[in-house]
Formats: C-alpha cells, structure tokens, sequence
C-alpha cells in the first residue's frame, strides 16, 4: 500500500503539473478578457496534434516542438483575437456570447482535427534514455519525470513574467481593475489581444506535454481538458493565476490518490467532489477575492 500511496502521489504532482498550466492559460483569459473559452480543450489537443506531426513526420522530439508551438499558438491566438474578441464587445452580454462562440469554434475545432486525423487515436513513440528512474521503491516513467520539470519551469518562469515584469504587472493589474489601467494610458486592446496570444501559447505547449504524459489523444479529447481547465480555474479563484497553479496540483493529487483507495468508477468523481465543496465553503476559490462589480 505505501508504493501504491507513492505511485499516487508521484503520478498526482505529475498530472497536477499539466493541470495547472491548463488552467492557468484560462484563467488569464477569463481575467483580462472575461472571455468564456470553451475551446480551451481543443487547443490543447491541437497542441498535441502539432507535436505528432513534427515528430512523425519531420522526425522532431517532443522537446523541440515546445518552442514551435509556443511561437505557432502565439501567433494563430494573436490573429484570432481581432477576429473574433472586438465583435463580442458589441454584444449586450459579451460573456454569454463568448460562451456561445467559443462553443461553436469547439465544436468547429473538433471536426477539423477530425477530418484531418480521422478518429483514431494517436500517440507519440518517443522514448528517453533511461526509459525510467527510480524514486525510493517505484519506478516513474523519464518522460513523465521530463514534463513535470517542464510544467515547473514553464510555471516559474510564468510568475516571475507576472510578478517581476512590467506587461505582466500590466496583466495583473488588468485583471484587478480594467478601467483603472486605462486612465493610467495602458493600451488596452494590445494587452488583451497579448493575454490571448499568451493563452493559446500555453494551451498549446501544454498540449506537448500532454502527450508525454498521457498515453493517446484524439480529436473528441478536448472537452474533457476543457472540464478540467474549468474546474481548476474555479478551484483556485476565478482570475487567479497562482490559485489555478495550486489547484491544478490539487486536483492532480486528489484524482490520482483516488485511484489508490477507490473503485475507478468512483474515484473520477473525487474532483468533482472537491469542486462542490469548494462551491459551498468557498465560492470565491482558493485564493480568489470577491467578485469585481
């Protein structure tokens, strides 16, 4: 039982890890923008997409294709903020209709990888040397181990963007106070089309280490890391990036250490178990304030 305890705690930092950067992407564009994405899911997957094609046919590691997705993200999110974002503000309540849009670019999104990937699952055949590492009496998988580090290192290098920066502190302070930056002469518009970009760049190296990680993806994968996104981001404090950090490991823990002690049937729900008591005790989440009026 105590290898198993430790399986779950190790697996748990690990999975935790991708969950935070998962949400952490959200919750960036939820608090500059107060943009519902429920495409989140779907740009991770395509992320993962990216990575399959440049490795199974430019024969690129996985490694590799974290700068190219992060540079390929950053620039389709860039575009596709003046495409869509600017018509929403026209809108009598531009969060509802964020949702309805970004559901039918999911939904478009989904049929495009679908179409060019079929429904098949796919995977990347990417090993390290040593394929694993012992930590105490277990062994982990070195790719797993690998995107772990990553996750930290992306994690790290994001809160000290935002705490020791001056356009993170620009994006702070717009999710604290929007209107209060703008008689300051922050350029409102390039900053948000930047937290977008910012966002889908995540998203998608977030989608490379998903494919370290997990064992298969397909085009229907999104939805469910658009769940987890949601959950992690009302975890942590809705517009919070360090809260969804720490609840993206939370969460992480709890899923994985379910597993030890219960059913599988049971143990999918642990999460969403935590989320309602969250809900109840703490609505705010976390680390989250109180609403902005």
């Amino acid at each position: 039982m105590d290898q198993l305890i430790l399986n779950g705690i190790v697996n748990g930092l690990i999975v935790g890890g991708v969950y935070a950067l998962i949400g952490v992407s959200l919750t960036l564009l939820y608090g500059v923008l107060r943009v519902v994405n429920f495409a989140h899911g779907e740009f991770v997957i395509a992320g993962s997409f990216l990575a399959y094609v440049l490795f199974s046919h430019l024969g690129l590691p996985p490694l590799l294709a974290l700068p190219i997705a992060a540079i390929a993200f950053f620039a389709a999110g860039w575009g596709l903020y003046y495409v869509l974002i600017p018509r929403l503000s026209r809108s009598d309540d531009p969060e509802l209709m964020s949702f309805l849009m970004f559901y039918g670019v999911s939904i478009a999104a989904a049929a495009g990888m679908l179409l060019v990937f079929e429904a098949d699952s796919r995977s990347i055949d990417y090993t390290f040397t040593p394929i694993s590492v012992p930590i105490g009496p277990i062994y982990v998988s070195t790719a797993r181990l690998v995107a772990l580090a990553i996750a930290v290192a992306i994690s790290g290098a994001l809160a000290m963007f935002l705490f020791l920066t001056l356009p993170g502190k620009a994006l702070r302070a717009a999710i604290m106070n929007p209107e209060a930056i703008q008689i300051m002469g922050v350029d409102i518009v390039r900053l948000s089309a930047f937290a977008f970009a910012l966002a889908s760049a995540l998203a998608g190296v977030t989608g490379v280490l998903v494919a370290l990680v997990f064992p298969a993806f397909n085009a229907f994968s999104g939805p469910d890391y658009t769940i987890i996104a949601f959950i992690v981001v009302v975890l942590g404090g809705l517009g919070n990036p360090v809260g969804a950090l720490l609840a993206g490991v939370i969460f992480g823990l709890a899923e994985q250490l379910a597993t030890v002690f219960l059913p599988q049937s049971l143990a999918q729900i642990v999460g969403f178990a935590i989320l309602v008591a969250t809900i109840f005790l703490r609505p705010t989440g976390i680390l989250g304030s109180s609403a902005r009026k």
